[in-house]
């Protein structure tokens, strides 16, 4: 067995963040900035607690979600996302796709409630992702719920994002006008049926996220996984009322790599076991253009991550975009044939 020093990190765990610390003085909250800058930093990732959200509002949308993936095949299929030219609605296991492989899993792509906005002549084709949601009618609890959550996780994700800009000695309100009524969040209602049928154990390949932060409540069967600096993929084990945190690749450009976005996947679980997981991605308005943010460690910046295959854009919703292009091929080709080529 081997052994190892002091210094070496322990992946056994993610940096475990509270929040509520915020709240309870200057002392506590100089901790908090100093555990947020190193998580941020150093791994990218972390889970988060003291953040507020309650068990009753938690449950509300967990049985609501079980209650939709329990309703029979032919009623979920009625808001397949093909009939979707803004992505909403459900995907089929398999359909989705992440570096072109499929991903073993069904869910329910949700967003802020808007009507459409079909661009015009002159409009970037990303308002094409603005419209309605597509909502069950045997459960209208599902519709509060998911709209509630994602209500109560953007101000999560927003106290986080001033506390996270302010550790790094930046100012807390500077990304404040990329979000506000017009955002862009966006909500996954996720279940991993087991393994596949021909042994491949993806559940979701390995990616990273392009919006700001993501925040995701897990079961307690696991199977995320995310690559540390050993360059391994380490499992991610449940934390109990905890929300897993990831910064997507705006914070990396933003801060021009100084805080990282990372790799991370998850596995497939085994056998005929299930999982069920509901990512929430906080996201600022498709046409925000993201500044670069002045903050003292900007000069030892080490730049952003070079990836030929992931091209990034000035304003978020041309790769909101790309990333939807390329993850459901059937509705880019039922809809969008004529941006296949953005992605």
């Amino acid at each position: 067995m081997t052994t190892h020093s002091a210094t070496t990190p322990s992946y056994d765990q993610l940096p475990i963040i509270d929040l509520s610390a915020a709240d309870r003085g200057s002392q506590a909250r100089a901790q908090l900035h100093a555990q947020l800058h190193s998580a941020a930093h150093d791994v990218g990732f972390f889970q988060l607690v003291g953040h507020g959200v309650t068990r009753t509002e938690t449950d509300a949308l967990l049985t609501a979600m079980r209650a939709f993936f329990a309703l029979p095949e032919a009623d979920r299929l009625a808001l397949d996302n093909v009939h979707s030219p803004h992505f909403r609605g459900y995907t089929r296991t398999g359909d989705e796709r992440t570096r072109g492989a499929r991903d073993w899993r069904d869910q329910l792509d949700i967003g802020a409630e808007r009507p459409a906005h079909v661009p015009g002549p002159h409009e970037p084709p990303y308002w094409w992702l603005q419209g309605p949601n597509q909502w069950p009618a045997a459960l209208p609890e599902l519709r509060t719920a998911a709209l509630a959550w994602i209500d109560t996780l953007s101000d999560v994700a927003g106290r986080l994002l001033h506390e996270l800009l302010a550790a790094i000695g930046a100012p807390a309100d500077f990304y404040d006008p990329v979000f506000g009524d017009h955002a862009h969040p966006h909500l996954k209602l996720v279940r991993y049926p087991g393994s596949a049928t021909d042994g491949t154990d993806q559940g979701v390949g390995a990616h990273k996220d392009y919006g700001f932060l993501t925040l995701l409540l897990q079961d307690t069967v696991g199977g995320l996984q995310v690559q540390r600096e050993d360059g391994l993929f380490h499992d991610v084990p449940p934390l109990e009322g905890a929300f897993v945190v990831n910064l997507g690749e705006l914070l990396e450009v933003a801060t021009n790599g100084y805080l990282i976005a990372t790799n991370h996947r998850v596995v497939s679980p085994p056998g005929a076991t299930e999982r069920f997981s509901v990512p929430f991605f906080y996201n600022p308005r498709l046409d925000a253009r993201v500044e670069p943010l002045p903050f003292p460690h900007a000069s030892t910046a080490p730049g952003v991550t070079d990836d030929p295959a992931n091209p990034l854009y000035a304003e978020y919703g041309y790769n909101e975009l790309k990333g939807k292009l390329r993850a459901h091929p059937l509705v880019a080709e039922s809809h969008h044939a004529d941006l296949l080529s953005r992605a």
